[in-house]
């Protein structure tokens, strides 16, 4: 069981380096990693954590929590949880403590400009990634290109409005 929890740690604690955008920007790493690289789960397991996570109010890092309980049990669920909060939170701590003295200078301006695109792109891949994991037809692939135009067209629409459209269409099985 150590074993398991050290490789969580380990894995975890490197990806909370790139988690520009949260934690579900990294899905198609944390995927990859526990479901192809170690298979510790399955594609469906994987979905339902993540659905699961995004249902339960509280931060999207959750979904690390679920995934190490489901590997681990209880330990594993705070060592994934610690390993994916903590190494960037002391890096962040020691950078911000400093980073209004380096106001204008190009790097700090090339950081902020390029993180940006990261994230976004990060994001779509994840999102990309629990929809064909969550074996989306081609109705469900319709209703989820619908929401990005409606998004782009209204971005003031209350995302609830777009929730319960999904929910209409998943009761009349049309997705």
């Amino acid at each position: 069981m150590s074993g398991i929890l050290v490789q969580l740690f380990l894995h975890f604690a490197l990806l909370s380096f790139l988690s520009f955008g949260g934690a579900n920007a990294l899905l198609p790493e944390i995927h990859r990693v526990v479901v192809h690289q170690q298979h510790w789960m399955n594609d469906a397991t994987f979905t339902h954590l993540y659905a699961v996570a995004q249902a339960a109010p509280g931060p999207n890092v959750l979904v690390v929590t679920l995934v190490g309980w489901q590997v681990a049990g209880v330990a594993g669920a705070v060592v994934s949880t610690v390993a994916m909060c903590l190494p960037m939170s002391v890096v962040i701590y020691f950078i911000f403590r400093h980073w209004e003295r380096f106001r204008g200078a190009p790097w700090q301006q090339a950081v902020q400009v390029g993180v940006a695109p990261l994230s976004i792109g990060l994001v779509f891949s994840s999102g990309t990634l629990i929809g064909l994991t969550a074996g989306l037809g081609p109705g469900g692939i319709a209703a989820t290109l619908a929401t990005i135009l409606v998004c782009l067209r209204f971005p003031k629409l209350h995302p609830l409005w777009l929730i319960a459209g999904g929910a209409l269409l998943g009761l009349l099985g049309l997705v």
